[in-house]
């Protein structure tokens, strides 16, 4: 009977020394914001839990990079993000601290549909989109608005994750498949109209 717990303890001990591709360790994964962040969750599901960035309390468009924040991307094997549109302050660090991993700038994959910038002053209240600054000519880069993109992004994120994690490499693309139904169907909204 002694033998057994011994026997554990041991195997324990060599599974922890053994070397990371042996051990067939799930990729790291950092998402830059909420949304990104839960299109990764779905596809990581029941293999690993990514680590978000931006809490939604805070705005993506400006932010100082905290401790905690640094060490998440210097330990990241993949960075998800909007892209330098919606973060520019994280493009930096992304090249100096997350450098060796793979990154995947959703807004410029080319399946995603890019939308058209909108009057977000509501009239009654006077508040509006001024809580950070950048130039609206051109394309938003809230782009997960559209369900169409959310939908993309999954199997983007899928791929990419099945080449970094060949371990899990089929469960990865069969976790995706739950959200591109339901967000296909669903409508965009109204004020998400595509930018020409």
């Amino acid at each position: 009977m002694r033998l057994l717990p011994a026997l554990f303890v041991l195997a324990l001990l060599l599974a922890v020394s053994l070397p990371a591709p042996l051990r067939a360790d799930v990729p790291r994964v950092v998402a830059d914001i909420a949304p990104v962040h839960s299109l990764v969750a779905q596809v990581m599901e029941g293999l690993g839990e990514p680590q978000l960035l931006v809490r939604s309390a805070s705005s993506p468009h400006g932010a100082t990079l905290r401790p905690s924040q640094a060490r998440a991307l210097q330990g990241a094997d993949l960075v998800v993000w909007i892209g330098p549109e919606l973060t520019p302050w994280l493009a930096k660090p992304l090249a100096t601290l997350a450098g060796q991993a793979a990154q995947v700038g959703l807004l410029n994959h080319p399946g995603t549909a890019r939308l058209a910038y909108r009057d977000t002053m509501a009239p009654e209240t006077g508040a509006g989109h001024d809580d950070h600054s950048h130039d609206h000519a051109g394309s938003a880069p809230h782009a997960w608005l559209d369900p169409a993109n959310a939908s993309a992004w999954l199997g983007v994120i899928a791929g990419e994750l099945a080449e970094l994690d060949p371990a899990n490499a089929g469960r990865h693309p069969a976790n995706a498949p739950p959200g591109h139904t339901p967000l296909a169907r669903r409508p965009a909204p109204p004020a998400a109209r595509r930018a020409p």
